[in-house]
């Protein structure tokens, strides 16, 4: 009997347990929430909040109001230089680096132990129990894991033992020792920074390995698996590794990506499986294959809330919870977790697909944005880049949008940018060059992505012809005093109608 079959049973248990709470979710969470306001009692924010009194779930969203990362800054501020029992009891001394807040470059996410154990590794083991699940001739156990990750990038000074990057970073860093038996690459490679070094490492070692099973966002292994597909000749990754069964995937869509993955490799051997893991915590997963739904995780040290959309930014909404939730509605997603979060509304809006279990697609975020490669570019990152660069080239812009290129087999992906100017600059190719670098000084995971060019290209910029918006605007009935020009797209319906109108003005000019 092969490894895999012998530790199924344990994984099992788990899939078990989450089929018992998805219908009790009401005391599943309710016993969640009592733990973590019970634990967090006799920190700073119990004991302004009076957690001790706190007796119920109604108590709590009465006393308690919604937050986004502006107003907790401050608080997580002080557990960075190491004071203790602030949101979280103890001292925290890891933290997950995230790009989307409007009064900095990056957020910095609490990574408690609790949340390394409870929510984020415990989350990795529901994945696997639950693929286990749905596969009972998996064989996952007999190869390495291929688990792809960021880096440490400590720009704050910080004080000894203290570490801010990715949370992959943190995973990686914190992980059991004995799962580096069965992962690979090793901690020192897979925390490097640079990927011009980076990547030809991971390549090396990966193509050494049997590789069974992978993880990571499918923009990155993309680049990944290509340049091995391309260093070892192959038409297809299944000749590098002929056991590879299933890519555990997160962090952006995976629909722009499949076709790609389809052409690597071999699709009667392939199994995908969705999760939704952000630095804020681990939330949910795909449990059905052929459903591409995920069910909410209820048990693990996360308890959720959904805002109405028209609630979004009040501090006490009338949320809904994992058991009043109304099927095919869209709520702003919320939460209070064992990494010191509490309310927590962390920018993104899911879709209810089915109550018992509790099932969503996520929906998209709360404003408009990118994140087709894992940048989550904001409205006010572009306006802050587009502002800069102006001032610096002396031109001026009177409308503009953006949306993503996906990758082919022969680029990267890059931002393209339909710019109309009221005063253009004297050379498009600089105004794109300081553009893309103005980006990346407003947006650190859009740093990340462009760094050496590996993952993404610089954004290209097009020219409109006067007038082309409101020709859009107009089309759609849009045009008038209260008009609005989306600035970013996470899809390309708009922009493809707008280069479209964009082409036809200029054959008329």
């Amino acid at each position: 009997m092969h490894i895999t079959r012998l530790l199924r049973p344990i994984f099992l248990r788990r899939v078990d347990a989450w089929r018992r709470n998805s219908v009790v979710p009401r005391d599943v969470q309710t016993g969640e929430l009592r733990q973590l306001i019970g634990s967090a009692r006799s920190t700073y924010i119990g004991e302004t909040y009076d957690f001790g009194s706190i007796r119920s779930y109604d108590d709590f969203a009465a006393r308690v109001p919604v937050s986004d990362y502006t107003s907790l800054r401050p608080l997580v501020e002080r557990m960075i230089a190491g004071e203790r029992d602030i949101l979280w009891p103890g001292v925290v001394r890891n933290f997950a680096q995230s790009s989307g807040t409007s009064d900095g470059k990056s957020k910095y996410i609490p990574v408690t132990p609790e949340g390394l154990r409870h929510n984020h590794y415990q989350g990795g083991f529901d994945v696997v129990a639950h693929y286990l699940a749905s596969n009972p001739d998996s064989r996952i156990f007999s190869g390495k894991a291929f688990i792809l990750g960021g880096s440490f990038a400590n720009e704050l000074q910080l004080p000894p033992g203290v570490k801010v990057g990715d949370l992959s970073a943190n995973l990686i860093d914190n992980i059991n020792p004995l799962a580096n038996m069965v992962r690979i690459p090793s901690k020192r490679i897979a925390l490097m920074a640079d990927w011009s070094q980076k990547l030809p490492r991971l390549v090396e070692t990966a193509m050494k390995c049997d590789v069974t099973n992978i993880s990571g966002v499918p923009s990155w292994f993309l680049t990944v698996i290509k340049e091995i597909v391309r260093r070892s000749g192959a038409e297809s990754i299944h000749q590098v590794w002929p056991n590879l069964e299933v890519f555990f995937h997160g962090g952006i869509s995976f629909n722009p990506y499949r076709e790609q993955y389809d052409r690597l490799t071999d699709r009667e051997k392939m199994h995908y499986l969705e999760s939704y893991n952000a630095s804020e915590g681990f939330f949910a997963l795909q449990t059905d294959p052929l459903r591409h739904v995920m069910s909410m995780l209820l048990d693990i040290g996360v308890f959720f809330e959904f805002i109405p959309l028209d609630q979004t930014g009040e501090p006490f909404p009338e949320a809904a919870t994992a058991w009043t939730v109304e099927e095919g509605e869209t709520y702003a997603l919320a939460i209070t977790s064992c990494n010191g979060l509490w309310r927590y509304a962390i920018g993104d809006t899911v879709r209810i697909e089915r109550r018992y279990p509790l099932e969503i697609t996520i929906a998209g975020r709360t404003k408009s944005f990118i994140n087709a490669f894992g940048e989550e570019l904001m409205v006010y990152n572009a306006e802050a880049a587009i502002a800069a660069t102006c001032s610096r080239l002396g031109c001026a812009v009177a409308n503009y949008t953006a949306a993503p290129v996906y990758a082919d087999d022969h680029s990267h992906g890059r931002h393209q940018w339909l710019v109309e100017f009221t005063t253009p600059p004297q050379s498009m190719e600089e105004f794109a060059e300081v553009l893309d670098k103005a980006l990346q000084t407003e947006n650190s995971d859009y740093q990340a992505k462009r760094a050496g060019g590996i993952f993404l290209d610089r954004a290209e910029v097009i020219t409109a012809t006067p007038g082309v918006f409101d020709r859009w605007l107009g089309l759609t009935g849009k045009l008038g005093g209260q008009r609005k020009v989306p600035r970013l797209c996470n899809d390309r319906k708009i922009m493809d109608r707008l280069l479209a109108l964009n082409d036809n003005q200029q054959s008329e000019i």
